[in-house]
């Protein structure tokens, strides 16, 4: 703002017509500038608790209106400060109000135009990305189903007398990956998660060793539904089935410098069983949607350390989901 009002005096002592020595008109004109800029700066600074409940195309409308009022206020002020002295305008301080009335409309319509314009940019972008994320949403709904219900077949054939339980848990998974719910409290997005390598467990048997680390009590946080299983889908698909001898997979939830972090590990299986590729469609809508939800301000991590993958997803602790 005080930028923008150097710049717009400077105009004015440049501009052609202008009378007399063109430095102090830059001075008186920066003077009444910044008096004025500040001014609507400290209207919605008092307003902003009121302004906060309006949406930004409004609030800037509302600046506009703020700096106005300030140009009013100022101009007023001066007028009471200086009376009728000589030096003051030559046209009567009824037009230099219209003349100043007039520069800080043209200059607000100004900033006003440039903001809409930054604004349904703004909102082009968050439209294509929430169309990204649908499209990432798509693609592990099916990848995810596909490999719990045929975990689920392998096991009632192998161990009928599971099946109960098997299809309660394939029941509560099922629903949370076709829900419209667009995110979930961190311990019920665990809870699926539990559920999943619980089914991977009782399939595997001995070959899936696991590791939970949790806090008797989790933040009250929102997360972007199903965020946790997905990452331990991929510890299963690409860390233990790949071995003959299976492997661990750890879930470990703390915090580290103010944020919250859910670690999920798995030892590698040997180089030979490796597949080419793997841990993306899965970690990829993770990673897109925890990054929206929480404004960019949270993200996932990966890295491989003396042969353990840990995938990390880090949230800020006011995250809303």
């Amino acid at each position: 703002m005080l930028l923008a009002g150097e710049a717009v005096a400077a105009v004015l002592a440049l501009a052609p017509g202008t009378g007399g020595d063109r430095l102090t008109y830059f001075g008186v004109a920066s003077l009444a500038i910044q008096w004025i800029s500040l001014a609507a700066l400290c209207l919605l600074y008092l307003l902003r608790r009121r302004l906060a409940h309006f949406r930004p195309p409004v609030v800037a409308q509302i600046g506009l209106g703020a700096l106005l009022l300030s140009t009013w206020m100022v101009v007023g002020l001066a007028w009471l400060a200086l009376g009728d002295y000589t030096t003051m305008p030559e046209d009567g301080w009824t037009g230099f109000a219209m003349r100043v009335t007039a520069i800080a409309l043209i200059m607000g319509l100004l900033g006003l135009g440039a903001f809409q314009a930054q604004w349904s940019a703004k909102q082009l972008a968050v439209s294509a990305e929430h169309a990204k994320l649908q499209a990432l949403q798509a693609r592990i709904q099916p990848h995810f189903l596909f490999n719990t219900l045929n975990t689920g077949i392998s096991l009632l054939h192998a161990k009928p007398d599971l099946a109960e339980q098997l299809l309660l848990d394939l029941s509560d998974l099922f629903r949370a990956a076709l829900s419209q719910r667009e995110s979930l409290r961190l311990a019920e997005d665990l809870s699926l998660a539990r559920r999943y390598l619980e089914i991977e467990q009782l399939r595997l048997g001995d070959r899936l060793r696991l590791t939970w680390d949790i806090p008797a009590e989790l933040p009250a946080l929102q997360v972007p539904t199903l965020s946790i299983q997905p990452l331990a889908e991929n510890a299963i698909r690409h860390g233990i089935e790949p071995s003959t001898t299976g492997g661990d997979v750890g879930i470990r939830i703390g915090t580290v410098d103010g944020a919250l972090q859910i670690a999920v590990s798995n030892t590698l299986p040997p180089a030979s069983a490796r597949a080419a590729s793997g841990h993306q469609v899965g970690l990829s809508s993770v990673r897109a949607r925890i990054h929206a939800a929480t404004q960019g301000r949270g993200s996932v991590d990966t890295r491989i350390v003396d042969g353990l993958y840990t995938a990390t997803i880090r949230l800020p602790l006011d995250a809303t989901g």
